[in-house]
């Protein structure tokens, strides 16, 4: 059974892929879509971080598959600029 409260906290703690979200059966469309949303903010804090950092960055692999993830559900991908609900 998938712990989703801490999947949508920290999706990396539950899944290892992106697609697993997708593929999770136990999983509403609605909570799949919240868990890649919390993925993709934090893959794009990390893309800031390592900006400010000063080091050269373009977009990290998992960034791309969170929003081909995205893109499976047929979600429209516009970022918000806060940060996902906890």
């Amino acid at each position: 059974m998938i712990d989703v409260k801490r999947a949508m906290l920290d999706p990396t703690s539950v899944f290892m892929d992106p697609k697993e979200v997708v593929a999770n059966e136990e999983l509403t469309r609605d909570q799949k879509i919240e868990i890649l949303r919390r993925w993709e903010y934090d893959a794009r804090e990390l893309e800031v971080v390592a900006e400010e950092a000063g080091m050269a960055v373009r977009r990290p692999e998992m960034f791309d598959r969170v929003v081909q993830a995205l893109h499976m559900l047929d979600v429209d991908r516009v970022m918000k600029n806060t940060a996902p609900e906890k």
